[in-house]
């Protein structure tokens, strides 16, 4: 059975760093989600009885997916594709959070000030210059950030429902949408680290 990518340290070097942050989504993304036909069929159990010579004569439609084992499909959930939804969850959130904090390490912060107090000391004149008016001042990298975390976050609810289709779809179980599904788990996870 596959296991889900480790989660990274968190810091906010981390957060800002969007090359980093990006990579460790598609690479958990891609190893469970992405994947989650294979990890399905992965779980099949091959017939018990053998290979059957009277199945090639027979005419008409097989199913395309067989249903998986329950247990099986728990233990999947349960090992491999919540701790991976949990682990992108806790990253996203930190990042959040980092994009909601003041940043006083900001390495643009000077130039933005600069650029800003020469824009407010430029003279205007729209009559000969129509695009003098024009200024577009940078974003901080808190800005950029949140916005980056909002597109992902986007993207997450997308991956997280296809997968979860896929999921109910070969494993039989519930009609809970997989928020429900995940916050079930979650309070399962933090009942037996509890100790109760």
């Amino acid at each position: 059975m596959a296991q889900p990518p480790s989660s990274p340290v968190l810091t906010p070097q981390f957060c800002f760093s969007t090359a980093t942050l990006r990579d460790f989504l598609r690479i958990s993304r891609s190893s469970v989600d992405d994947t989650i036909t294979q990890h399905l069929n992965a779980l099949l159990t091959p017939a018990r009885a053998g290979f059957d010579p009277l199945s090639t004569s027979q005419k008409g439609a097989r199913p395309l997916s067989r249903q998986i084992d329950s247990r099986s499909c728990q233990n999947f959930k349960d090992k491999v594709l919540f701790p991976s939804w949990q682990s992108r969850s806790h990253v996203l959130s930190y990042c959040a959070l980092v994009a909601t904090s003041p940043d006083p390490d900001d390495p643009e912060a000077a130039v933005r000030e600069a650029e800003n107090e020469r824009n407010r000391e430029r003279i205007v004149d729209a009559r000969l210059d129509p695009y003098s008016a024009r200024f577009i001042p940078r974003e901080p990298r808190t800005e950029q950030l949140a916005s980056l975390i909002r597109m992902e976050q986007g993207i997450e609810n997308i991956v997280r429902s296809r997968t979860w289709g896929v999921v109910r779809e070969r494993c039989g179980e519930s009609a809970d949408t997989w928020e429900q599904a995940l916050a079930g788990w979650r309070m399962t996870e933090n009942f037996e680290r509890s100790g109760a």
